[in-house]
């Protein structure tokens, strides 16, 4: 294998024309020829960049409206051909056929399309043929030839070739795998695309980019960094613009990610505050501010040095209640320019821009060896198939609160239990091996404030001793899926301490 390969003759094909004449123009001033097909050679002419056009070559002009242009065997045998074997060469030569030496592709604008309100037709016309076969090509043949599917490379292969007159191998090397994972990550787009409606597809594929290196991971004895999926644009953590702060750590994102998930499950202007990725604070008000220092009360101690999420555009007097605490991260749809303001006096504080909210169709979790998948948790309060199944009927306001507390609950590592009192979390309990101790911890949590407030648990219990334990913080309500095998204990116990229960049928287990 060459450690170097002269750089005579480059294909140019692309849609992206970023940065493109410069480096064409620096290419040609090396001496490198440069074939290029019918639309990137007018637009290089008109810069000054003199080119051979594809039809030249083949002896065959573009047709089909440009579906067939570079496939052909004098563009795919010039490609092609092994440089260490003499068989090939002298094939080559026989057919008057000339080595190309580096391929510049990148691909329609597929993403793009399927993004628009396009027809399927329009988009299908967005699916490209020939400039994968070339990338593929060429990247399978690494060893004698580079190909280029990033602009932002531009800069650096030029800067090699007027130096040296050709590539290295490492460079060539890490030229084709960038050019493998850009092929890959396309096809998925399209795959993804053609798959819409089928939530669990045969083969699924996922692609990603890195958009942000990581300090370190969880740990700082691992490595990190964040992907973003090429299919989804924006509206989600791993796309949002960062407006200021210092970096993001692997456990921030974590955290905003669980923040923004639950602020953005409630209709109402809602705010969520996070530790550790289970939140410790969750309100909702007719305004930020109030949702804010609503849930700021649920818990101020945890709330210390806690991640917060809003559903609306943040506005300065929110922005000027979160500044007076130490606060790590906040993500909001949108930030007034009092906001960025307030939060600019603040340097440290982790701010994220993050756009309209994408709720998620699926949710996917690594385990050893492959992946799980599974729908999101997205089942909406069906207050019609609740059943109250004590004596008490639960309040006006109980009801109120009780449908707060079980969209809440889905939030909370099980077991998980929510006191709720006023639309807004006064005690949490999540990720206990019993449910009684989520009860013990959400009641320690509220305290006195747990009189008169209502709970709400992720799944059934087991025994009775959950509800004893909240009648005897102050419970009025419970609400929870019901199922357990002693049911009638549980209820006959709500019934003792004149507690009324709701039960919903649905589970709402979150494990990670």
């Amino acid at each position: 294998m060459p450690d170097f390969v002269a750089v005579k003759t480059a294909l140019v094909s692309v849609s992206d024309r970023a940065g493109l004449a410069d480096f064409c123009a620096g290419l040609a001033a090396a001496g490198v020829k440069i074939i290029a097909t019918d639309s990137t050679g007018r637009f290089l002419a008109e810069h000054g960049v003199a080119t051979t056009a594809v039809a030249e070559v083949t002896g065959f002009p573009e047709m089909l409206d440009g579906r067939v242009k570079t496939l052909h065997p004098r563009i795919h045998g010039g490609i092609l051909a092994n440089r260490d074997d003499a068989s090939h060469l002298e094939q080559l030569r026989e057919a008057g056929i000339d080595p190309i030496d580096l391929v510049v592709v990148n691909l329609y604008p597929f993403r793009e399309a399927a993004a628009k309100d396009l027809s399927w037709p329009e988009v299908i016309e967005q699916i490209d043929i020939g400039g994968p076969s070339l990338i593929r090509a060429s990247a399978k043949n690494h060893t004698g030839v580079g190909v280029m599917v990033d602009p932002d490379r531009y800069g650096s292969v030029l800067d090699e070739i007027e130096k040296t007159r050709g590539l290295s191998h490492e460079t060539r090397r890490a030229l084709a795998a960038e050019a493998f994972a850009h092929t890959a990550a396309y096809d998925a787009s399209i795959a993804a695309w053609m798959a819409r409606g089928t939530l669990l597809p045969d083969l699924i594929t996922i692609a990603g980019e890195r958009v942000r290196d990581l300090r370190y991971g969880e740990n700082p004895h691992q490595q990190a960094a964040l992907y973003a999926f090429v299919d989804q644009p924006g509206g989600t953590i791993a796309r949002a613009p960062q407006l200021q702060g210092k970096d993001l750590s692997y456990n921030n994102i974590l955290d905003i990610d669980a923040a923004w998930a639950a602020a953005n499950d409630f209709g109402e202007p809602a705010c969520a505050i996070i530790k550790h990725a289970i939140p410790c604070g969750l309100a909702q008000a007719p305004d930020l501010a109030t949702a804010y220092s609503r849930a700021l009360e649920s818990d101020t101690v945890s709330a210390f040095g806690g991640v917060i999420a809003v559903n609306r555009t943040l506005d300065g007097e929110t922005a000027r209640r979160i500044t007076e605490i130490f606060t790590e991260c906040v993500a909001a749809p949108a930030l007034t320019d009092e906001a960025r303001a307030i939060f600019a006096e603040k340097p440290n504080v982790r701010v994220l821009e993050v756009g309209a909210w994408r709720r998620p169709q699926i949710v996917t979790r690594h385990v050893s060896g492959g992946l799980l998948v599974q729908e999101a948790d997205d089942s909406a309060e069906d207050r019609e198939a609740m059943r109250v199944v004590t004596k008490v009927e639960p309040s006006p306001e109980e009801w109120s609160d009780l449908l707060f507390g079980w969209r809440v609950v889905k939030h909370v590592r099980s077991n998980a239990i929510v006191f709720a009192k006023g639309g807004a979390t006064i005690g949490i309990g999540g990720g206990q091996t019993s449910r009684v101790d989520s009860v013990e911890i959400a009641a320690k949590k509220a305290g006195d404030r747990a009189r008169g407030a209502v709970m709400a648990s992720d799944a059934f219990f087991p025994f009775r001793d959950g509800v004893d334990a909240a009648a005897a913080a102050g419970i009025t309500a419970v609400i929870q899926p019901g199922g357990s095998v002693r049911d009638d204990d549980v209820i006959a116990a709500a019934d003792e301490h004149g507690i009324a229960m709701v039960l919903t049928g649905v589970r709402h287990f979150r494990h990670g």
